[in-house]
């Protein structure tokens, strides 16, 4: 991950910020002195964070700084009704509608007397200087060096590019770095339309305001918080980085949070720029259960790439929590908990880069039990399904204009309290190269792809087919009896496995008079592993074990047939195609020799029915003649809308069908490929216009034509309404570990109250179970300077000692004075 530290910081805006925060006017939390600033919110995520709309772009140059460019001089230029000389007191006066341009700035006024004794130069009567930056300052009177460094101005507003307002009876400027503003205001909203003198939503009041435009800070001196004009929160002095500022030293915003496993939480981070290209941020986290968490992160830019280091540790005070009411312990059930991690990114030149990215925990479920701020896994939405696995990698990677080659190796810690470290593999090495020549080969287009795959692992692991073995929990326990594919798969065999594959394939399309298109494709591929097999009680009964090398080959050829029929009406464009492919090759060899990893995932729908290998790595290879055949109706409607069908089979034409062979994985049987006559799949997409989409899959039995698998997704988004539904229907597949029928439906939707309110609701329904496993409802305000929004969300999943979560979740945002969020976790479930 590259990390751009002379920019915005990527983690969250750390600029300057401190003890007092604006949240502390909602819960009427006491401030003292301090440093106060701010930190913009973290990226949306699935609608759980609002962010503001990106500033306008900047300003372009006016045509004295281009001629001040072209020259390498300041350039003056003067406009006005009439222009008066004095010479006996050295004075020039122009009246009347006065423009005047020097040096990328300009100064609109109905008077303008300079003194050219003095150097100075008065502006009176509506008076408006624009700088080169953008910024503008009106006035009645402005009082000013001819170089606009110092300076007083009365009856002063300004505004900035990005936004931002200040205005005060009085204001003084010296050494072009400072203004003091006297009884000043601030605020980073728009004035109202209809009545600009309307208070508006948020405004800081202060007896006296600096701004430092050298350290780039904004002081503020007896200071008031209002919203819509009523004061909120008293601050005797604070500060925050001006909204230039994108990186400063100092607090950012703090949290509040609460959780069954750590109680009420208190949050302070701290930003540190070191420098130019490296920074630190210590984030220490109070909790009322378990004590003090530290965290902190270190990151580098180097001329190449950047890398980072993150931390996170505590000396839990109550590992008892950890402990469930049966006398079993948690992952957590330990006194010293923590996490270390590292990321880094560096190029070698233009087309190939390298890098790693690495963790080291004390446990599976620290991650998830303490959510470190500063943590690449951090959860930001508490509707992900959570953290599934940790991966530690060192990785070189390059591209070029018409190839591709990565290589990399991992080790994977999974998260969850059921995951045995031990059956999930090690990936010594994975090596990917694609290559394809950048001219034609016999009027057609030649490629290559090589793979290396090497990994190991110490202990076999099971599933079960059947809810016998399931129930008894046969298949996780010693050899308590024999296991074999009458009862259990075995899904990653312990040992070392590595296989290398190499593949040319070439492929050509010829379009005849007709408009039949004709694809002849041809490929070879030759596989080379080597295993050993380590012997452990009951893996005999699925694979060879010991040690033993395979070699094996599988030439393809085939032909794809189209033959689009176009139809042309007033309304749009009617295309139906028929689609027929056949493939001619040997059977598949070896089956169940080779250890099948990477090709266990395999879902027969509309998106491969036209593949010429159905299988989804390289562990397999499909063999036999095989014919793929389907019709495809398109639809497209002149005001953009289009419908979209396609139906199909694939049918064995000889040989051994590849999906009906078993390995021990049993990858291929209930898939709906494992007969002559495949299962239909069809898919159906409709898009009247660019307001709602609908698309749905199927697939049926070849024989009763019953539902074998379906998913229908809608989405829609019309005036103030949008939303999605999506719901899917999986037949069981005992044969692969699916023993029973999974149904479920995903709704999301939202309603905007006006242009600034949006209330939100999401829930995921298990139909099975009959239950609920995901809730939200949420309300939410944005406009140009605030964000107020609060979520209500319930998580039905089990972790640790807790079956359900119930958080509400407040996030709230004062543009370029910061935000916050806090969430209230309650209403748990013990186990």
């Amino acid at each position: 991950m590259a990390v751009r530290l002379s920019t915005r910081p990527s983690v969250s805006d750390r600029r300057s910020s401190g003890v007092c925060r604006v949240w502390t006017a909602i819960f009427l939390v006491g401030c003292g002195l301090g440093v106060i600033g701010a930190g913009v919110p973290a990226p949306a995520r699935a609608q759980t964070t609002l962010d503001f709309p990106p500033p306008p772009a900047p300003r372009p140059k006016s045509a004295a700084a281009i001629e001040r460019d072209k020259s390498g001089q300041k350039q003056m230029l003067v406009q006005a009704d009439e222009i008066n000389y004095d010479n006996t007191n050295n004075l020039i006066a122009a009246v009347g509608n006065v423009h005047l341009y020097y040096g990328g700035a300009t100064i609109e006024a109905d008077k303008v007397v300079y003194n050219q004794k003095t150097k100075r130069l008065r502006a009176e009567g509506n008076v408006r200087l624009t700088e080169e930056d953008g910024k503008v300052t009106h006035g009645q009177v402005m009082d000013l060096a001819d170089d606009y460094r110092d300076g007083f101005v009365d009856s002063l507003h300004v505004e900035t590019p990005d936004r931002t307002r200040m205005a005060a009876a009085q204001a003084e400027r010296t050494g072009g770095n400072y203004t003091v503003f006297h009884n000043g205001v601030y605020t980073a909203c728009e004035p109202c339309k209809d009545n600009p003198k309307k208070p508006p939503l948020w405004q800081v009041k202060a007896a006296r305001i600096l701004h430092d435009q050298g350290e780039k800070m904004i002081y503020f001196e007896d200071a008031r918080l209002e919203f819509f004009g009523q004061p909120l929160m008293y601050l005797p002095y604070f500060s925050a980085p001006d909204p230039t500022v994108k990186r400063k030293t100092g607090f950012l915003m703090p949290t509040v949070s609460t959780s069954s496993k750590y109680g009420t939480a208190f949050e302070i981070p701290y930003y540190w720029a070191l420098a130019p290209n490296y920074d630190a941020t210590f984030a220490p986290m109070i909790t009322t259960q378990q004590g003090l968490l530290l965290q902190g992160e270190f990151r580098q830019r180097l001329i190449n790439g950047a890398y980072s280091i993150r931390a996170a540790g505590i000396h839990q005070a109550d590992p008892n929590y950890f402990k469930r009411s049966d006398g079993t312990t948690t992952p957590g059930f330990r006194d010293n908990r923590g996490s270390l991690e590292s990321s880094g990114r560096f190029a070698i030149n233009d087309k190939w880069a390298w890098g790693w990215d690495a963790l080291l925990v004390s446990d599976r479920t620290f991650l998830q039990d303490y959510n470190p701020r500063l943590s690449q896994y951090r959860v930001t939405d508490p509707l992900q399904t959570g953290l599934a696995e940790g991966k530690s990698q060192l990785y070189l990677t390059g591209r070029g204009s018409r190839s591709y080659f990565d290589a990399r190796s991992m080790y994977y810690l999974g998260f969850s309290e059921s995951d045995v470290q031990a059956q999930i593999p090690v990936v010594h090495p994975v090596l990917d190269y694609d290559y394809t020549v950048d001219r034609p080969v016999v009027g057609g287009e030649l490629g290559f792809k090589v793979n290396f795959t090497s990994l190991s692992r110490t202990q076999a692991n099971f599933d079960a087919v059947t809810k016998a073995a399931q129930l008894s929990g046969e298949c996780n326990t010693a050899d308590v009896r024999v296991k074999n594919s009458s009862n259990c798969l075995l899904r990653g065999a312990p040992g070392t496995f590595s296989r290398f594959t190499a593949e040319a394939h070439w492929k050509r399309s010829i379009t005849d008079g007709l408009g039949q298109v004709f694809t002849p494709f041809a490929s070879v591929r030759v596989d080379a592993g080597s295993m050993d097999v380590t012997n452990d009680a009951n893996v005999g009964n699925y694979v060879n074990t010991g040690r033993s090398d395979l070699v094996r080959a599988m030439p393809t050829v085939g032909l794809e047939y189209r033959f689009p029929f176009i139809n042309v009406s007033s309304w749009g464009t009617q295309t139906i195609e028929p689609i027929a492919q056949v493939i001619v090759r040997p059977n598949e060899t070896q089956v169940g020799k080779w250890i099948n990893e990477d090709g266990q995932s395999l879902i027969f729908d509309d998106s491969n029915l036209f593949k010429v290998d159905k299988f989804s790595g390289y562990d397999r290879v499909e063999g036999g003649g095989r014919a793929n055949y389907g019709i495809q109706y398109t639809a497209q409607f002149n005001n953009g809308g289009f419908v979209n069908a396609l139906f199909g089979q694939s049918y064995s034409l000889f040989g051994q069908n590849s999906f009906a062979v078993t390995d021990s994985t049993n990858t291929g049987l209930d898939s709906g490929l494992d007969t002559r006559q495949s299962d239909y799949v069809a898919r159906l997409s409709y898009q009247p216009t660019s307001i709602f989409t609908f698309t749905s899959r199927f697939r049926f039995d070849n024989s009763s034509f019953a539902m074998q698998r379906m998913e229908l997704e809608a989405s829609a988004s019309f005036d103030r309404w949008s939303g999605s539904v999506m719901y899917g229907d999986y037949a069981a597949q005992p044969l692969i570990g699916f023993l029973d029928r999974r149904q479920g439906i995903q709704g999301s939707g939202q309603y905007k109250l006006d242009a600034n309110w949006v209330l939100l609701g999401q829930a995921l329904y298990d139909i099975n179970d009959k239950k609920f496993a995901q809730t939200r409802l949420g309300l939410g305000y944005i406009d140009d300077c605030l964000i107020l929004a609060v979520n209500y969300i319930t998580n039905y999943t089990y972790s640790g000692n807790v079956s359900n979560n119930h958080t509400v979740m407040l996030q709230l945002s004062l543009r370029t004075l910061g935000g916050t969020s806090v969430s209230q976790g309650f209403g748990g479930t013990t186990n």
